[in-house]
């Protein structure tokens, strides 16, 4: 029985982990044929697929350089395109301000003008009506003298029932207008 179970023992060792067997011809085979299999894809890997894989990394990294230039350049273009436009509206606002101002003087000036205009006519207005006024002043202040005069004549008359002198009461009336400025003595 114990060489039944020392039997039974080393083939369930063998059954269990057979590829730790290497005194089993296949598995040094199988080993020696997984190392040439190795070495073979290695060498394809390593001398054909990672020259390929690293021509393709190196054509994208160019690529995405190339793009990353042209993307610099179009904003920098940008840049100067902002700062073209910020100048020009600058200017342009500066140009509508002084075409303004110049707007406002000529529309200061051109009323200024008109004002003078306005007022020297107004002046000669006033001058001429001035001048009316004192010629309406001494017609009516020629009549103030004849109507007092007439006036002093009948209350005399009235008063005293005898008519005055008309010359004695013309010098009176005369005196005492012109006493108060109102007309020139006689």
């Amino acid at each position: 029985m114990g060489a039944v179970a020392l039997a039974v023992s080393g083939t369930a060792q063998a059954d269990t982990m057979p590829q730790l067997d290497f005194g089993n011809q296949l598995l040094t085979a199988q080993v020696v044929w997984g190392a040439v299999i190795f070495v073979v894809f290695y060498l394809l890997v390593s001398r054909w697929g990672l020259p390929m894989v690293g021509s393709i990394l190196e054509m994208r990294a160019d690529t995405i350089a190339r793009d990353l230039n042209q993307a610099r350049d179009a904003r920098a273009d940008a840049d100067r395109a902002v700062a073209e436009l910020t100048a020009a509206r600058k200017k342009a606002y500066a140009q509508s301000q002084a075409a303004i101002a110049d707007a406002s003087q000529k529309a200061k000036a051109e009323a200024a003008s008109r004002a003078a205009e306005q007022e020297a006519r107004l002046d000669a207005q006033l001058a001429e009506s001035e001048a009316r006024i004192g010629q309406a002043r001494i017609a009516a202040m020629a009549s103030v003298g004849e109507a007092a005069t007439d006036t002093a004549i009948a209350v005399v008359a009235r008063l005293t029932g005898v008519a005055a002198d008309e010359q004695r009461v013309r010098d009176a009336v005369g005196q005492v207008l012109a006493e108060r400025g109102l007309a020139q003595a006689a």
